[in-house]
């Protein structure tokens, strides 16, 4: 892994990786900067807001699937790994790309999708020609089962993530073969090298060789599937189809599998690697992927705290399920803390493509005041955390959840329709009332909405008359970056400000310990950061500590006394910042925290 030496403020010269401190940046193309005028983003747009980011403070471009698709499943469901899909421009953008992000320091990471392809991409055309194709293995292939009356029969019973089987018939060579997600996404099968080494070569070192720095590698743990192919057990009595999500995540080969990409593409090349790591809910799971003695990933998402809210992922994941701080507070606790004292590594996050919007199902934007306070305070809460920092697009402005009143003809996604069909085929009014709900808060249309830059018609995402792929938001003209960037007391101007707090203090809250405070309390989200590094002489030492305080209702809320949380004599302590203006937290009325209020204390005795 590529290191740097890193000079701070107070001293410390720490040698780590340049990854553990970046700030990196999703780009989902299609609706962050239209150039042309088709009402679809592109490259070009991005390359044109390159500056935006750079002044922000992004230290990582991680630009989601750009390739050449059918466009099933927004990208996706790659047909060639080695072209670019038309209307997000050409190989020669990717290539200038590349060049204005390096030329500022910053770097461009790709997604990496080798779960499965398209159904339209070469290696799957051939595979499905014949039985004897050479390419025949590089998919998952099974003969039919019968029922005792004789009607034909997937492979399994197992349940795929849109809905339906993971099998899907094909009549030329009277055979199924596996899709985990839509029937147009084959699996490839990893068992086969052969299959193994062309990923490697078409849809890594490919892009490496351009000049890219790394990949975000979707599905990163599904790779080695259960080869005996057993029956799920029967979790959903009503359903024909059943969640078998322990038949491919973490699978038998997986461990060397991912060893083997990274010793043989993804270290050469010292390119840097962050895996999708789902249904892997235990510390000790994830563990082995991001230990560095093992060589496998520099880090992963690990996604129990972002998927709170929701119901079974197989069967009625958009039923909204309610959760409560303290819930909240405990996944962060556990995921802060797993890899204190080892190797490992981690990624601190709360928006991605595949979710809501932030301020939507952790803050609050039931009112301007608290949609305002509520997305600081998820800036304060994330930049304090250990690990890397991860923002997507739009989140640094506080984009909203698309409004409530827009009816299910707005969401375009393939797994919200699919979840919603399948109630509405149920004829279960009342299911498809909770799903409707649950789909208003969750869906992964909110984040997909066009990034609100302007107050201009389609908020400066593209040009006026024009129809943009997926509809603006009602509030752009209120809600956009153009007019936050001329308010430092924005939030875009906090999300700044936080990121520069971040990299000042990167001991603390980059690299700090974590102890969080008060566990069971619904109001108050506070913990202790401690600086990994030793101050003064002896041998114990001192270290640096900052409390985070977070007023996580909309009602005001006594704030602790900080001093003991700190551990620091009388007068010790020092805030550093705070969500409202500074000229309204003074000694007088520090001792409440208004609703959404969100502080930094440090202890500035030692």
């Amino acid at each position: 892994m590529g290191s740097n030496f890193h000079h701070h403020p107070n001293g410390w010269v720490g040698k780590t990786p340049w990854w553990k401190d970046a700030v990196f940046y999703q780009v989902y193309p299609a609706s962050f900067k239209d150039s042309n005028g088709d009402g679809w983003g592109d490259i070009p747009g991005l390359i044109s807001k390159i500056d935006y980011l750079h002044q922000l403070g992004v230290d990582v471009v991680w630009l989601s699937p750009m390739f050449e698709s059918p466009q099933k499943d927004m990208g996706y469901d790659i047909s060639d790994y080695q072209a670019v899909y038309a209307r997000y421009g050409s190989l020669e953008d990717v290539d200038q790309l590349v060049e204005v992000c390096h030329s500022r320091g910053m770097k461009l990471i790709l997604d990496l999708v080798v779960n499965h392809t398209s159904d339209q991409h070469p290696w799957f055309k051939e595979s499905r020609s014949s039985k004897t194709n050479p390419k025949r293995d590089w998919y998952l292939w099974k003969p039919p089962r019968y029922d005792s009356a004789g009607n034909r029969m997937p492979p399994t019973n197992w349940r795929g993530y849109f809905a339906g089987s993971t099998w899907t018939w094909d009549e030329q060579t009277q055979e199924y073969y596996l899709n985990l997600y839509g029937p147009f996404q084959p699996d490839l099968n990893w068992e086969n090298a052969e299959c193994r080494a062309a990923i490697y070569d078409n849809a890594m070192r490919f892009w490496l060789d351009r000049g890219i720095d790394g990949f975000r590698i979707d599905t990163v743990n599904k790779y080695s599937k259960r080869t005996d192919f057993p029956d799920a057990p029967i979790t959903c009595p009503d359903a024909l189809h059943q969640p078998a999500p322990e038949m491919w995540c973490n699978g038998p080969r997986i461990h060397e599998f991912i060893h083997e990409m990274q010793t043989q593409v993804l270290g050469p090349y010292n390119a840097v690697s962050v895996g999708e790591l789902s249904n892997t809910p235990l510390p000790s799971q994830v563990f082995p992927y991001v230990s560095a003695a093992a060589r496998e990933l520099d880090m992963v998402f690990e996604f129990t705290m972002i998927r709170l809210g929701q119901g079974n992922m197989f069967h009625g994941k958009y039923i909204y399920d309610p959760f409560s701080l303290s819930s909240l507070k405990q996944h962060v606790a556990t995921w802060q803390t797993f890899i204190e004292g080892t190797d490992g590594w981690h990624t601190v996050f709360c928006e991605n493509h595949d979710n809501g919007r932030a301020v939507s199902r952790f803050g609050d934007d039931s009112t301007p005041e608290l949609w305002e306070a509520s997305a600081k305070t998820i800036a304060l809460w994330q930049a304090t955390l250990t690990g890397t920092l991860f923002l997507y697009q739009g989140q640094e402005i506080g984009m909203r959840n698309m409004p409530a009143s827009w009816g299910i003809e707005e969401y375009k996604d393939v797994e919200s329709l699919g979840f919603y069909n399948e109630v509405v085929e149920s004829g279960d009014r009342k299911r498809v009332e909770a799903t409707l709900h649950g789909l208003r808060i969750l869906a992964r249309d909110h984040s997909r909405l066009p990034f609100q830059w302007d107050d201009s018609p389609n908020s400066g995402f593209t040009e006026e008359g024009v129809d943009p792929w997926m509809r603006v938001h009602d509030q752009y003209r209120e809600l956009n970056a153009s007019e936050q960037l001329k308010n430092p007391d924005s939030v875009l101007g906090f999300y700044g400000k936080m990121l520069k707090l971040r990299k000042e203090y990167r001991d603390i809250f980059v690299h700090g310990t974590f102890k969080l405070l008060a566990p069971e309390d619904e109001s108050l989200f506070m913990y202790v950061k401690e600086s990994s590094v030793q101050v003064g002489l002896g041998s114990e030492g001192d270290r640096r500590k900052a409390l985070v305080v977070m007023n996580f209702t909309n009602r005001a809320q006594k704030c602790p006394n900080v001093g003991n949380a700190l551990g620091c004599r009388k007068g010790g302590e020092k805030l550093l910042v705070s969500t409202l203006r500074c000229e309204q937290v003074s000694p007088e009325n520090d001792a409440e925290l208004r609703p959404w209020e969100g502080r930094v204390y440090l202890n500035f005795d030692l």
